[in-house]
């Protein structure tokens, strides 16, 4: 009995706490004071768990793959800068400008058409005859610039395939024919009234090219030698027709001569020679009659 006591005592204090321990946890919560109530309780909603979401961003304006690039448009070929440039094409400059072909020449130029052009000096307008600028029209002025100018871009290599008579900006190739002909290096030009070469180049790429002429050419629809007109065919007479107042007239017209001072003075005259005559045969008369009577 004494053995089991402890074990009995140990057995029922364990009992008593677990006793209480429940009790305390099913006890009601205290009544609320009057004086200061409390808040109730919010109890913290529980989010059920989401993935994570990776926040969505603004599209870039950097493109994935890089174009290349652009090329700036290059600046359209300046003619009337090059031919200063390169010097000794002053008087060619002028004519372009007050032309205004030089104005066709840049809008070519610039929707990618391809030109030649054939550049006379200085000294090859010195070599014109005096006046002879000055002599052609507004028309005339144009199409001799023009017939300096060829369709295309044309290297110095590749005038030998060139079919004569070569095509220019001018008229036609019938008034204004233009041939070339090469031998090696030489490039040799002749419009009919003019021959010359080509004596260097002042400019060339893929598009335009200048060159260099020392005598201007003179296409044959401007400056060929025009014929002379004919003489006119001499007129023959026409015979006067007689009429009945022929004799009326010439009396008229003696009577009229007579009138005039010279002609009474060469009237008088003949009258008195008529009158000396007259006497002098009357005088030979009497002679010969006392002649005879003796």
């Amino acid at each position: 009995m004494t053995k089991q006591s402890p074990i009995i005592s140990l057995s029922f204090l364990l009992l008593f706490l677990f006793s209480f321990t429940i009790t305390y946890a099913q006890s009601p919560a205290q009544a609320p004071s009057a004086q200061a109530p409390n808040k109730p309780v919010v109890q913290p909603q529980v989010q059920p768990p989401t993935e994570a979401v990776t926040p969505v961003q603004a599209p870039s304006e950097v493109p994935l793959v890089q174009a290349p690039p652009r090329k700036a448009k290059p600046e359209p070929t300046n003619v009337t800068k090059i031919l200063d440039k390169a010097g000794g094409f002053s008087v060619f400059i002028r004519i372009l400008r007050s032309t205004q072909v030089i104005n066709q020449i840049e809008n070519q130029l610039n929707v990618s058409n391809s030109l030649t052009i054939l550049a006379p000096t200085n000294g090859a307008f010195s070599g014109l005859k005096p006046g002879t600028l000055n002599s052609l029209s507004t028309e005339q002025k144009v199409q001799l610039v023009q017939y300096h100018i060829l369709p295309s871009f044309v290297s110095l290599s590749n005038f030998q395939t060139l079919s004569n008579p070569v095509r220019t900006q001018a008229s036609n190739t019938d008034e204004y024919p233009l041939n070339i002909t090469t031998q090696g290096n030489w490039v040799n030009i002749s419009t009919g009234l003019v021959n010359t070469s080509i004596s260097g180049t002042v400019y060339a790429d893929s598009q335009l090219a200048i060159y260099k002429v020392d005598r201007v050419l003179l296409p044959l629809g401007i400056f060929a030698p025009r014929p002379r007109a004919p003489a006119p065919a001499p007129t023959l007479a026409k015979p006067k027709k007689e009429s009945s107042t022929s004799s009326s007239s010439s009396f008229s017209s003696s009577s009229s001569t007579l009138d005039s001072p010279v002609a009474a003075v060469d009237a008088s005259a003949a009258i008195s020679l008529a009158r000396t005559g007259m006497v002098g045969l009357a005088v030979v008369l009497v002679v010969f009659s006392v002649g005879t009577v003796w």
